[in-house]
């Protein structure tokens, strides 16, 4: 087993386990858990592993509970301070551990409690009553456990500065009046202490039983896989069968750990109920290794005295390494507790009304600020504010405005008819304004639908910019007035979408109610017709001469047949071509009465396509020109009704609704979120304010 570096420690200048004892002290005294992960040494281990036995040995003393079941229910912190020895100390040469006489041990040797400051307990019998005491007042009677630690401080010329967290024994099966998820509760409160990166892992093991099925290097493993800083001490190795030792452990050849295994002989059960000393069993140790055969070789590496030698140096080395990283963990941490603080405001108010303006004209600057994208806080992410109202504007309602197809529910049959109804009982001989007329303010009239849901998308909006100002601190503070602010401003909304989409309804009949033929983008009667004839023209093949292949001229139309009173046989275009159809002769003979109803029965003439046509063109031309001017004037007619009017009078709304001397009190009481969580920021300021200045004392 190769020997460790260096173990020549001043123990009367250990600076660097003062600070972080100190570092615990503050963070425990002001009620706070811990933000900062401290470096310490975290002891692991079954019930029956002996980790009470190693810690008193390390001690020297007496002074932990012991007993049947869950005996250390809560963690234990355990500050050992090395203190300059008495003139009248003597080395016991048990490598140079310190002994005093009992006499002068009553004022040489103590313990204090952080829980009872200033009080000293010099009888370690007491400091195991107290043990107890502080425990039950947090666990009760039962065999619960509870995650607050006891932070005990033993002050002994016989120690070395060192500081253990002493957390319950490991258990499987639940005993008498534990809980029944006892075994879990225990694991998830050991886990919590040793997955911490700067936590070193004492894990004790009984070294007569199977090292696989070590419970404390078990739990060790799952947050430390590797064995970077793990360290194994080995218990009762003078209770193992003759012939076996532990050297294949030490040597690393069964779990290798970085640190490394030590062993440790402490006293039996029969020896504690004898009340033999300290003292006996490190003599007792010590001599056990020196004459062993397996181990009285590298005695100097075995024993109490080498462990608490060599977790001193590892705890030092430890704070040494992760120092600088704490000092950047306790500043961020103080600024960000600090700018909470900060925001969460003073708990003492000052006047009502003056609190509750600055709050309103705070609240309508934001307001106006996020509508027109100056705020500070702009996303690089997503649109906020005003920008998704112009997304609204651009992309939703023009899109959905070009989505209205104005023949989607106008069909070319339906079109026939108009144009025979607006004749009257003349068939007409040109197109006729009326159907056209008749057929684009219909279409004009379903713009109305998306322009009023523009209106709601932009009123959702600004709901939306709404709830987002009101989840700024300062109004969290208050809820009562948060709610008042909500209520009002929603009211405020809503009185202001009836007059935004009455106007958008004006909008939409002004275009249906007067349709401007004069329009110069609008292409009249006669350049439709001429489109329409270019384009039946263009499909018949023109006539060529055989002979010299140049165009024919257009031959002149046959004389017109005499009047004949015979029908076309096979002729059943027409409106009315199947209803006068060849086999309807004897109806026809008849000339009963027109059906109730008449409607459009043969496919379009020639004529009628044509006529048709020429319609669509026109209504196709118009219905673009007014959808063109619906994308332009609604965004303007929202933006001045909702918008605008809200951002111009929301000031006086809010003051006319809440600024009433009557309710202000009632307004201003914080919520007791906002109460609970300045208390806990004002502890880790004051907290995380001590630990800066003990900090920046080490260089």
């Amino acid at each position: 087993m190769a020997a460790p570096p260096g173990y020549s420690i001043n123990v009367n200048d250990p600076q660097l386990i003062t600070l972080v004892n100190k570092l615990q002290d503050v963070f425990t005294t002001v009620g706070v858990q811990n933000p900062i992960d401290l470096p310490q040494i975290a002891v692991v281990g079954s019930q029956s592993s002996g980790k009470s036995s190693v810690l008193e040995n390390i001690v020297g003393r007496d002074f932990l509970p012991r007993g049947t079941g869950i005996v250390t229910r809560r963690p234990l912190i355990l500050q050992l301070i090395n203190r300059a020895p008495p003139a009248s100390s003597q080395t016991n040469g048990v490598n140079g551990t310190l002994e005093t006489s009992d006499k002068e041990a009553n004022v040489d040797e103590w313990g204090e409690f952080l829980h009872i400051p200033g009080q000293k307990f010099f009888d370690f019998n007491k400091i195991r009553d107290e043990i107890v005491k502080e425990t039950d007042s947090k666990t009760g009677r039962n065999a619960g456990i509870s995650p607050a630690p006891i932070n005990l401080r033993i002050y002994s010329p016989n120690v070395l500065t060192l500081t253990l967290v002493d957390l319950p024994g490991l258990t499987k099966v639940p005993v008498g009046d534990q809980p029944r998820d006892i075994e879990k509760q225990i694991k998830e409160m050991v886990l919590k202490q040793i997955q911490k990166p700067n936590a070193i892992i004492l894990a004790v093991t009984a070294a007569n039983t199977d090292l696989a099925n070590s419970d404390g290097l078990k739990l060790a493993r799952e947050v430390d896989p590797e064995g970077q800083r793990t360290i194994g001490v080995l218990t009762k190795v003078d209770l193992m069968d003759d012939g076996t030792d532990v050297v294949d452990i030490l040597a690393g050849r069964i779990i290798p750990l970085r640190l490394g295994y030590v062993p440790v002989v402490n006293r039996g059960q029969r020896d504690i109920a004898n009340n033999k000393t300290i003292s006996f069993a490190l003599e007792n140790e010590r001599n056990f290794f020196d004459n062993h055969r397996a181990y009285k070789n590298k005695a100097s590496y075995c024993g109490t005295p080498y462990l608490a030698r060599k977790l001193n140096l590892i705890l030092m080395m430890h704070i040494k390494n992760t120092l600088p990283d704490i000092k950047s963990r306790i500043s961020t941490s103080l600024q960000k507790y600090s700018s909470e603080l900060t925001q969460l405001g003073d708990s003492m108010l000052g006047n009502s009304a003056n609190i509750v303006l600055q709050i309103i004209t705070e609240f309508c600057n934001e307001y106006r600020t996020v509508l027109d994208g100056n705020n500070q806080e702009l996303s690089s992410i997503e649109l906020s504010g005003g920008a998704r109202i112009s997304f609204v504007f651009h992309e939703l309602y023009s899109n959905g405005v070009k989505a209205v197809d104005p023949f989607d529910q106008v069909k070319d049959i339906d079109i026939r008819t108009i144009l025979y109804n607006s004749s009257g009982s003349s068939p007409a001989l040109f197109v006729g304004t009326t159907a056209f007329e008749l057929i684009v303010k219909q279409q004009i009239k379903r713009l109305e639908d998306p322009s009023l849901k523009c209106v709601s998308l932009v009123y959702d909006e600004l709901v939306r910019i709404l709830t987002n100002i009101l989840q700024k601190p300062i109004l969290r503070r208050y809820p009562s007035l948060k709610e008042k602010f909500h209520a009002v401003v929603i009211s405020f909304f809503k009185k202001a979408i009836d007059p935004t989409n009455k106007l958008v309804r004006d909008l939409v009949n002004m275009e249906a109610c007067y349709v401007n033929t004069g329009h110069p983008d609008f292409l009249n009667g006669h350049k439709a017709m001429a489109i329409v004839n270019d384009r039946h023209n263009s499909a018949k093949p023109t006539q060529v001469d055989p002979k010299t292949g140049r165009p024919l001229q257009p031959a002149l139309p046959p004389r017109a047949a005499s009047p004949s009173l015979d029908l076309p046989q096979n002729d059943q275009g027409g409106f009315f071509g199947s209803f006068f159809a060849p086999k309807n002769k004897k109806k026809m003979a008849a000339m009963d009465s027109p059906p109730p109803q008449l409607k459009a029965s043969g496919t379009l003439s020639e004529k009628e396509a044509n006529e048709v046509e020429v319609i669509k063109l026109l209504i196709n031309s118009y219905f673009n020109i007014t959808r063109r001017t619906m994308i332009d004037m609604v965004p303007k007619a929202i933006m001045l009704k909702l918008v605008q009017h809200t951002k111009e009078e929301m000031q006086r709304e809010l003051l006319e609704n809440m600024y009433r001397t009557n309710e202000l009190d009632d307004l201003l009481k914080e919520s007791d979120y906002t109460i609970r969580r300045r208390n806990e920021c004002l502890q880790m300021v004051e907290s995380l304010s001590k630990a800066s200045e003990i900090v920046s004392q080490v260089q």
